[in-house]
């Protein structure tokens, strides 16, 4: 059992109730002995649904499910997630997986395979043993509950130190209501929408078109904002449910002024869920924030970010706590992002290192070595382009990286 990783929050939070979502997990043996690594959720008739799906050419078959669904604009009764085998580059036998996952699912849950979503994760290239994942799933369907938020976020975790969850309060129209997510995802994280998944509920009474803008900019600041090794994988996903339960007016679209808190808690959710991510990097010993400013756009803040973010020697200078900047001048440099050198200034916690392009003089490196052996480290770099601005996380990549994926299959 791999140690729980030194980032880990003191423990699982408190998640309420979603009105309209119930659970359960258990043991399929899909891979794993001894602990769940099947969910199921059921959820309330006309929950609308969005989400966000790996952009990778090697797509896994629930991914290609998935994306069907949401082109189609279905909405969602159920959610099956395995751990342990991702169903990725298993041809049609991995297709054909995935529609007796749904059809299973949806005889149990009473609707339609095409109001099921389903996701996997683990490893890639072995034929999912579906037999054993449907036959497990009526027994999860007697424990359905309103409360089994930890177990859900357990069972589908793969090389995770610990489950993720997350939760925030919101209002519509005066009427309360939640946003839960769980998360799993610890190595192959670089989301591009590794193997990283994401469901988030929510019982506010909204459309799917207005549920589209919403994930899509949550997710740009939030797991399109993470990085654990730069390998993006072939089953990210993120899934945001509304069972509509809340009873304030239907909101139509994303651009409704009533969302301001809705969408405020959404990326708290999102965002919460994606440094948890980050915490839980395979090896990983320090949470590292990299802010951008001065960039002509967000967007060009976040490639330089993620840039440095993914550069191992920006990573193992983090681990050995060497606050060597000029690496991150290095990177700069070749991200593809135009700037004035002259205008480049980086520092290291609050101590500025580099100023107008060179070295600053007044920088205090024993200060900024202190700062690098805590836990969480930061890294601003101002480029004087334009008003952009971004942050990303990372953390740090040391020998437990290796180890762990080495060792991943054996």
């Amino acid at each position: 059992m791999t140690a729980i990783s030194p980032l880990a929050p003191a423990r699982f939070p408190d998640l309420p109730p979603v009105p309209g979502v119930r659970l359960a997990a258990g043991e399929a043996r899909l891979r794993y002995k001894g602990r769940p690594d099947l969910l199921l959720a059921a959820l309330a008739p006309e929950t609308a649904v969005a989400g966000t799906l790996t952009r990778s050419h090697t797509a896994a078959p629930p991914v290609h499910w998935c994306r069907a669904l949401l082109g189609e604009g279905k909405g969602a009764r159920g959610l099956v997630v395995n751990a342990g085998n991702a169903n990725a580059a298993t041809g049609e036998q991995g297709h054909a997986a995935v529609r007796q996952t749904a059809e299973a699912a949806a005889a149990l849950v009473g609707c339609g395979a095409d109001e099921v979503y389903v996701s996997s994760t683990g490893v890639i290239g072995e034929q999912l043993p579906v037999d054993r994942l449907t036959a497990a799933l009526p027994g999860l369907h007697d424990r359905l509950s309103e409360s089994a938020w930890p177990e859900a976020a357990a069972a589908i975790m793969t090389t995770d130190t610990y489950p993720k969850g997350a939760t925030a309060a919101a209002e519509i129209d005066g009427v309360p209501v939640v946003v839960n997510g769980i998360a799993k995802g610890s190595g192959m994280i670089a989301p591009n929408m590794g193997t990283m998944l994401a469901y988030v509920f929510t019982d506010a009474n909204l459309s799917a078109a207005a549920l589209r803008p919403l994930v899509r900019r949550g997710v740009n600041r939030s797991f399109n904002a993470i990085t654990v090794d730069g390998d993006t994988s072939t089953n990210d996903t993120c899934l945001l449910f509304a069972t509509g339960a809340a009873r304030h007016r239907r909101i139509g679209r994303a651009g409704d002024s009533r969302l301001e808190s809705f969408r405020a808690a959404l990326e708290a959710v999102l965002t919460d869920l994606a440094r948890q991510i980050v915490r839980d990097g395979e090896g990983a010993a320090k949470l590292v924030a990299i802010t951008v400013r001065g960039a002509a756009s967000e967007a060009a803040a976040r490639k330089l970010g993620l840039a440095i973010a993914n550069s191992p020697l920006v990573k193992t200078a983090i681990a050995g706590e060497d606050p060597n900047w000029g690496r991150i001048v290095a990177v700069v440099g070749r991200a593809g992002v135009a700037f004035d050198q002259a205008r480049l200034s980086i520092w290291l916690g609050a101590d500025r290192a580099a100023a107008n392009g060179v070295a600053d003089p007044a920088f205090d490196e024993p200060a900024a070595a202190r700062h690098m052996k805590g836990q969480e480290v930061e890294i601003a770099v101002e480029i004087g382009s334009g008003p952009g601005a971004a942050t990303v996380w990372t953390c740090d990549l040391t020998h437990g990286y290796i180890e762990i994926n080495a060792d991943y299959r054996s």
